[in-house]
């Protein structure tokens, strides 16, 4: 069956027009929604990213070998002090592997580098959902804004950087 071009050109008008109508109906997050964890923290306690909602979370993914995770720490440390008060929440995920590095070797990393947070340990799922099929990188901290939408992901550690996407992040 043959269209005449009117009926094709109208056709096309009544497209566009209900693709028009339907795109202005539609609200669309402008950010995507944190993945949600329960994880073990260095106490066997479980501990969920859906407590935190109404706060902004860092999430810090790193290790204790890793040496720019080592170097982020201290500024981790000075924004859970300084911002707590603000409903800033860092929460720290260790990349560790519980075999060779148990809870026992990271409650002590945890006291000698002062860290005021807590520390979870990473499973295979949380690692998919943050990451997929993506090389992973640490340290990677990604920003949750209070609604727990990923507001920033900030991968590697520049000085400086954490900070001034908390600043980004609206009230």
């Amino acid at each position: 069956m043959i269209l005449s071009w009117q009926s094709r050109m109208w056709f096309f008008v009544s497209l566009i027009f209900f693709l028009f109508l339907y795109g202005c109906d539609r609200k669309v997050d402008a950010l995507p929604t944190a993945p949600d964890f329960t994880l073990r923290d260095l106490n066997g306690d479980s501990i969920s990213l859906k407590k935190y909602r109404g706060n902004i979370v860092l999430v810090d993914f790193w290790a204790t070998w890793c040496a720019p995770c080592r170097l982020s720490i201290p500024e981790l440390v000075e924004i859970q002090k300084k911002y707590r008060d603000q409903g800033v929440v860092v929460l720290g995920i260790s990349m560790d592997d519980p075999q060779m590095f148990p809870d026992t070797y990271i409650l002590a990393f945890k006291e000698t580098f002062k860290m005021n947070y807590p520390i979870l340990r990473a499973d295979q799922k949380v690692a998919m959902d943050y990451f997929g099929t993506a090389t992973m990188v640490i340290p990677t901290l990604f920003v949750i804004n209070r609604e727990g939408k990923l507001a920033d992901k900030i991968v590697g550690y520049v000085p400086g950087a954490v900070e001034n996407s908390l600043k980004r992040v609206p009230e």
